[in-house]
């Protein structure tokens, strides 16, 4: 007869995978953000896990959380853990014949500089797919499954950052809107439009250019940039544009500068990779390609 004793159980995967998010992100939005669920399900992992070992991970209070002492011994092997399941996974899909490049952007990104690219590079590419995902922060590409991401920032050090273009603002408006706009004083009277995203815009501009305005802020205001750039184009009011996002509109000349100084964010347009480790051999010549 065989004799198949019962063994002693792990606490579950998800569980575990709960609490390394929220160790490193410091709380359990963020890792819920990360983990796509919700914070209430992260709790309820991490609950379960501190049910399981006998001991509070965190200290939770009505500021946030915070690790105990136990839980920032763990949060080093545990970190390392799911470092090397991620390269697991990534070296395993890799392994697949069939490749398909997965793309995070920044919404305006994707919806208005990719597209024309994405175009060119089907056609440069025809053996591989393209997929784009929409999302308002960078995900981790040591953690996520994706190829390469497309979002404003600093520049990064080493092979994995690549900068594509400076982030240069200036206002713009439908041709028949900027033949009424003669100085920067006229701003002050028009209908600007406002990006939720970069609310700060049109403050900064008016403080780098000069310009004297009661409130830059007032005005209109939408979620997505690529509203507010059909929006302008439609003469609803002026926009302040951003060069890279907008050079299509601008070259068919539905929008047009209105030479009233042009300013640097601070920012760049950068495409990311994954670690030379986790990074399938082609994504080096797309990056090569979109730099073009």
């Amino acid at each position: 007869m065989t004799v198949r004793p019962p063994r002693p159980k792990g606490p579950p995967l998800t569980a575990m995978r709960a609490f390394e998010a929220a160790a490193r992100l410091g709380g359990f939005v963020a890792a819920a953000e990360e983990l796509n669920v919700t914070a209430g399900a992260v709790s309820q992992h991490i609950k379960a896990l501190e049910g399981w070992a006998g001991v509070a991970l965190f200290h939770r209070s009505a500021q946030g959380v915070a690790l105990t002492e136990a839980g920032r011994s763990l949060q080093p092997s545990f970190r390392s853990a799911f470092d090397a399941l991620a390269d697991a996974t990534h070296a395993l899909r890799n392994l697949s014949a069939q490749v398909e490049i997965h793309i995070a952007a920044l919404p305006s990104v994707a919806q208005l500089w990719l597209p024309p690219r994405l175009g060119r590079i089907r056609n440069q590419f025809p053996e591989l797919k393209f997929s784009v995902t929409a999302m308002e922060r960078p995900p981790s590409l040591r953690r996520d499954l994706f190829d390469l991401t497309l979002f404003f920032g600093q520049p990064g050090e080493g092979d994995t950052s690549i900068p594509l273009a400076d982030d240069m603002i200036t206002p713009v408006a439908a041709p028949t809107l900027a033949a009424s706009i003669r100085q920067a004083e006229d701003l002050a009277e028009a209908t600007r439009l406002q990006d939720r995203t970069w609310e700060q815009d049109w403050p900064n501009w008016c403080a780098a250019t000069q310009t004297p305005m009661d409130d830059p802020t007032k005005g209109p205001g939408y979620s997505l940039y690529s509203l507010a750039v059909e929006e302008a184009k439609s003469g609803a009011g002026v926009l302040m544009g951003h060069l890279c996002l907008i050079e299509t509109a601008l070259h068919s000349g539905a929008l047009v500068p209105l030479g009233l100084g042009t300013i640097p964010t601070g920012r760049a347009l950068i495409l990311t990779l994954p670690a030379a480790k986790s990074r399938r051999p082609v994504l080096e010549e797309i990056a090569d390609f979109l730099k073009t």
